[in-house]
């Protein structure tokens, strides 16, 4: 049991860390959002199998992240047919 939580500590840090550092595309930082969801959902999981709980909880948490899997994506779809790219320092946001 002690090697899945630090497996999935170990995703997790690797996912954030990935985050912080692919900040200039905006599709790698969605896939590094998506990838700390699925540590979080092995957390979860962890949690739940290790006090004997039931799972309802993680189909809600999955709806929820494919929900913001696809809101992400056409935020992305947008974004490239308004500038033609996916860097982040040619997105004037504030306008």
């Amino acid at each position: 049991m002690e090697t899945m939580i630090g497996i999935f500590v170990a995703m997790f840090l690797m996912g954030l860390l990935s985050f912080c550092l692919n900040r200039k595309h905006m599709l790698l930082m969605l896939l590094s959002l998506e990838f700390v969801v699925v540590s979080l959902f092995l957390g979860l999981y962890i949690y739940l199998c290790v006090y004997g709980l039931e799972f309802y909880f993680l189909m809600i948490y999955l709806t929820i992240s494919v929900c913001e899997g696809a809101l992400g994506l056409s935020v992305l779809v947008l974004l490239m047919r308004t500038y033609g790219n996916d860097y982040m320092e040619s997105f004037n946001l504030l306008w």
